[in-house]
């Protein structure tokens, strides 16, 4: 008797079976004070957007507080046709001795398992420079964490491999 394959086992696409949330790419809602847009594009090792990848963020409040009530800090985007994702939040606090951040989990065909990656905040210099997490990588793997200012937020374009590839962490 064979069991059956689980998602790990098998290769997408299949992301928006069971993925799909309503509002999920909306931390805060829309005109909440201090929301900003996070957002870029998830690509692959030649530079192809992926149409059908998803990030998951995860962070603290504006205060550095993780299980604040009223504050879901948890948010879900789907990527468009271009590769293109966005989720509505606010700035988080700094956490502890870590520079304010937000994780992001990226599922993508082809990746057995997610992979987990940080946006940092490049208005946050001092702190940054102290993160134990930030400082611990070479100055080119640091450059792939820390997202560009936006009209509406802060911008981070992820690669999944190849010469411009975002730093990831093992789990």
């Amino acid at each position: 008797m064979s069991l059956p394959e689980t998602p790990s086992q098998t290769v997408g696409p299949f992301f928006s079976i069971g993925l799909t949330w309503e509002d999920g790419a909306r931390v805060v809602p829309e005109g909440a004070e201090g929301a900003l847009w996070l957002h870029g594009r998830i690509l692959d090792g030649e530079g192809t957007p992926i149409p059908d990848a998803v990030v998951e963020t995860w962070q603290a409040d504006p205060h550095g507080h993780l299980d604040a009530p009223g504050f879901r800090g948890f948010g879900r985007g789907p990527t468009d046709e271009d590769g293109r994702w966005r989720v509505l939040t606010l700035k988080p606090g700094p956490v502890g001795d870590q520079a304010p951040h937000v994780d992001l989990a990226i599922f993508a065909r082809g990746l057995l398992r997610q992979v987990l990656t940080r946006l940092y905040f490049p208005d946050e210099t001092e702190r940054n420079a102290a993160d134990p997490v930030l400082s611990s990588l070479d100055a080119d793997a640091r450059a792939t964490l820390v997202a560009q200012p936006s009209d509406d937020g802060y911008a981070l374009d992820i690669h999944l491999q190849g010469p411009h590839a975002t730093a990831f962490f093992a789990f």
